[in-house]
């Protein structure tokens, strides 16, 4: 018998999966503990969690995964075989119709007038309060992304109008923007894709003897450069268009919760976590933190079988969201603040992480679907 560390060791399985696998009746162990509750597997079921671990990852839902196990031991394979055919030709007919759809849209995007872009005529020179950039770019750059097929989200956006300079990133599953005062340009609005090694080059910059005064920041063509003192960091921007932000950021207003950030951090890091069915940026399951917030302005990280729903009492105390939880920790601590403010909408939309002394600055979590 394995215990279920071991299971999850042997398995490649995490320990929060195999709980809820075994809470969805898909892989019950062979015996439970009926005084500690420990959960004990027998030696055949490592072989069936990995069999379950490579049907998820080929997307077959979790009630033929079921019946799947339950006939993979047996003499009689054949409605193993039917269930595996079956699958893939759902696969198949949903590529196709893929296809489609992605050739409609490609034919769309062809036939758009592509806008005439000029080169910049005039370099762009703005000076920044080098603690302000700083602090931008601490605020964000954890969201830049890393996936080399979405090359323009690799960078921070530097988005320059009248007196403010926002920096944001995202990689898809997330979205961070800050803002810094910004002083010297007059002309119209200009983006520019720092790419994240110059970022943090940038950021290395501004670590030095700068202090609080102004630095200078230029963009001349496809160039970009921060100088402070005598030292500059300078390479060329992205030659992407980054997507329009302000689109993805305009939320309703949900219910604010205010919370103490180190007790928070300690709940979320020692509290109960869900498995995600869904596989993350790193194309693996991640752990994830189910929140509640309550009327009070409490949030509550909820323990298995608490992350609400239809069918009890409390009504709108029951809303939760469920959001990666290494994403939030790094949320949080990009936010810099002894307190900070979490923003619920819907259980299907992002989780804002807000400063309660700067709105101009705050993290988008997406949410990831539970499956029950």
């Amino acid at each position: 018998m394995r215990s279920i560390g071991e299971m999850a060791r042997d398995s490649g399985l995490s320990v929060s999966a195999l709980r809820f696998y075994d809470r969805a009746g898909v892989l019950v162990p062979a015996w439970v503990d009926p005084v500690s509750g420990y959960r004990w597997y027998g030696p055949e079921q490592c072989e069936e969690a990995r069999l379950l671990t490579r049907l998820r990852r080929a997307g077959m839902p979790l009630p033929d995964i079921r019946l799947v196990l339950a006939g993979w031991s047996g003499a009689d394979t054949d409605l193993v075989r039917k269930l595996l055919q079956a699958h893939l030709r759902r696969l198949e007919l949903g590529l196709s119709d893929a296809r489609s759809e992605f050739s409609a849209v490609r034919a769309l995007l062809e036939g758009r007038e592509k806008p005439m872009t000029s080169l910049r005529t005039a370099a762009v020179r703005l000076t920044v309060p080098a603690a302000e950039l700083a602090a931008a770019l601490d605020s964000v750059r954890f969201a830049a992304g890393t996936d080399p097929e979405l090359p323009m989200l690799g960078g921070v956006l530097f988005d320059i109008e009248g007196e403010a300079l926002r920096v944001v990133a995202t990689d898809r599953y997330r979205m961070a923007v800050a803002r810094a005062r910004a002083t010297g340009h007059d002309g119209a609005r200009e983006q520019v894709i720092v790419p994240a090694p110059l970022a943090d080059a940038m950021r290395a910059l501004l670590s030095g003897e700068v202090g609080d005064g102004p630095v200078r920041l230029s963009v001349d063509g496809d160039r970009v450069t921060l100088e402070a003192g005598d030292r500059q960091a300078a390479g060329q921007c992205l030659d992407h268009d980054f997507p329009d932000y302000r689109r993805l950021v305009r939320l309703p207003a949900g219910r604010r919760a205010i919370v103490d950030v180190p007790a928070f951090r300690e709940a979320l890091e020692t509290g109960p976590v869900r498995a995600s069915e869904t596989p993350g940026p790193d194309g693996t399951p991640c752990d994830l933190s189910v929140l509640r917030p309550a009327a009070d302005g409490t949030v509550t990280v909820c323990a298995d079988g608490e992350d609400g729903g239809g069918g009890e009492e409390g009504g709108a105390d029951r809303d939760y969201v469920a959001v990666n939880r290494e994403f939030l920790l790094d949320a949080l601590a990009a936010g810099a603040r002894e307190r900070l403010v979490l923003e619920f909408g819907a259980p299907t939309a992002p989780l804002a992480v807000r400063r309660p002394d700067a709105e101009d600055t705050f993290s988008l979590l997406m949410p990831v679907r539970l499956e029950n």
